[in-house]
């Protein structure tokens, strides 16, 4: 069986979901895995209701404005590897960029 994606910042184990299921209900998903697999995903009610808003408005006008809000952490990660990327590309990758 090939890797899975994960489609969250967070993920919690399906026996710390049963121990407190109302610590996960937050504005973000968070995949809860079963024997080191995706099961499922949570999201509070409030991220919920968004979700259903954005797909009515794509239903209603094929377009919608997108809203990316990625954890600090997250952030620090796309930083990092930006500044990587940059610092190893070749002359050739970087075309004509300067700063």
């Amino acid at each position: 069986m090939g890797a899975q994606t994960i489609l969250a910042d967070k993920t919690v184990s399906i026996t710390e979901l049963r121990k407190k299921p109302q610590a996960f209900f937050t504005g973000h998903a968070i995949a809860v895995l079963s024997n080191n697999q995706i099961a499922g995903y949570v999201i509070g009610a409030e991220a919920y209701e968004a979700m259903l808003a954005v797909m009515r408005q794509q239903h209603q006008t094929d377009t919608f404005a997108g809203q990316f809000r990625p954890t600090a952490e997250r952030m620090r990660e796309i930083t990092e590897r930006g500044a990587e990327l940059l610092e190893n590309a070749t002359e050739q990758q970087l075309g004509t960029f300067s700063e």
